[in-house]
């Protein structure tokens, strides 16, 4: 059986959930279905507002689905569960504390700020190569280095699943691609499943074992891409055929590139 088993999840906005002054209500995913296995990185690709975050939060228990199945673990999720992790596009540190206190605020919750957690929290910090910032604040960090406290916050209680919401998605493209390392290393470390949800075709290729691409609102599954590039990669791998071959058929499926085009323009030329 499946780690992760998404079946046939719809989401219904009501007037009344809603920020704009809408009187309808909006279907914000329809009939949303896959698996992924244990140690799986998956990535939720698809345009903006498609829906992927609303499953996201779904799958965290941070809101109800309107109907469909949604099983981690061989647990049906129907509200927040504490061995999760989560990150977000924004690091939301907190600026008075310091960096080490706000990867241990999830232990603090769990009553469990022992000294195993905070030797667990200046590994996690040696790891993405911020030791030397323990006791800095949050605001001496550069946005990149923000990012990696929130990614040790999210694994300080060691979670068999870690759900990012674009969690890249606000820093320039350098800082960017080593996150992207980054993450395969701490992921190949931990051994933890992961959801990603991102806007990026690239970032979605190179990061996971499968890649999952939905339509427009209402949101299906488009299409499901098995990515089968060796590990470990390197930003090497953005450049093989194999590669360019997985963009092509996301690409394809997102609907940025018409099926044959490539051919065509060959012709063409």
């Amino acid at each position: 059986m499946a780690f992760g088993t998404i079946r046939n999840v719809r989401k219904v906005f009501s007037a009344g959930e809603l920020i704009s002054r809408s009187r309808e209500p909006v279907v914000a995913l329809d009939d949303a279905s896959f698996d992924f296995e244990q140690g799986q990185l998956v990535a939720l690709l698809g345009p903006s507002g498609c829906g992927k975050t609303t499953l996201l939060r779904i799958v965290a228990g941070l809101i109800s689905k309107t109907s469909g199945s949604v099983n981690i673990g061989g647990r049906e999720v129907t509200e927040p569960l504490g061995d999760y992790g989560f990150v977000f596009q924004s690091p939301s540190l907190m600026p008075w504390r310091s960096v080490i206190d706000n990867v241990l605020f999830p232990m603090e919750i769990l009553k469990n700020n022992n000294k195993a957690a905070r030797a667990r929290a200046n590994e996690l910090l040696g790891l993405v190569g911020l030791s030397n910032f323990a006791h800095a604040r949050p605001h001496q960090l550069s946005g990149g280095m923000q990012q990696r406290v929130a990614l040790c916050r999210a694994l300080i209680h060691q979670p068999k699943l870690l759900l990012m919401d674009e969690p890249f998605g606000a820093l320039d493209e350098l800082t960017r691609l080593e996150m992207n390392d980054l993450l395969l290393r701490i992921r190949h470390e931990t051994g933890a499943s992961v959801l990603f949800v991102t806007h990026s075709i690239s970032e979605a290729i190179y990061l996971s074992d499968k890649v999952i691409v939905f339509s427009r609102r209402p949101a299906r599954v488009a299409k499901e891409i098995q990515i089968d590039l060796p590990y470990p990669r390197s930003q090497r791998t953005r450049f093989t055929p194999a590669f360019t071959q997985a963009e092509r058929i996301a690409s394809e499926a997102l609907g940025v590139l018409a099926p044959g085009s490539e051919a065509e323009t060959g012709a063409a030329s």
